[in-house]
């Protein structure tokens, strides 16, 4: 490692932990939908991660986002970010970005070059292989509930690639 990136990794570190935290403590978009059109629950056996995704899909759009549950830092950090950047959004822009965002904690894409927005504070979590499945847990879901009739049922981190 060149020594002059130290001063460029030790920011990005503090600025993860430092959402990572912020999410964790107030989560967005958190809690139930008084009629959602679809949903998923999560569960990711390795760190109990345990989530449910509740959509209001209105013409091809996430007109509303919520979930619940209960799970680690990084979970609930990524799940309430997730929130916040498909609300509004067609399901195929939702689609895209659940691609793009696997594919940099995966490293096949850098992250400077997927256009994350907030959403590349989380990079930092492709250096712990480990918690790659608790990064991936609520849009694992999200993608569940946007792919499958309302209310199709749970969907574990075992049962996919991170």
């Amino acid at each position: 490692m060149n020594p002059a990136q130290l001063p460029a990794m030790a920011a990005e570190n503090d600025l993860y932990q430092e959402i990572v935290v912020e999410h964790k403590r107030a989560p967005r978009n958190f809690g139930s939908l008084a009629a959602p059109t679809h949903e998923a629950r999560g569960h990711n056996p390795a760190c109990g991660d345990t989530l449910k995704v509740e959509l209001d899909l209105k013409e091809g759009k996430v007109g509303d986002i919520r979930f619940s549950g209960h799970g680690c830092a990084i979970c609930i950090a990524s799940a309430s970010m997730m929130t916040e950047a498909v609300r509004g959004a067609d399901v195929a822009a939702a689609q895209e970005l659940q691609q793009r965002f696997r594919a940099v904690l995966t490293g096949q894409l850098d992250p400077e070059e997927a256009h994350l927005g907030k959403l590349v504070s989380l990079a930092g979590v492709r250096r712990y292989p480990s918690r790659i499945k608790c990064a991936m847990l609520g849009w694992h879901a999200l993608m569940h509930a946007l792919n499958d009739p309302p209310d199709s049922g749970a969907v574990s981190t075992e049962t996919e690639a991170a």
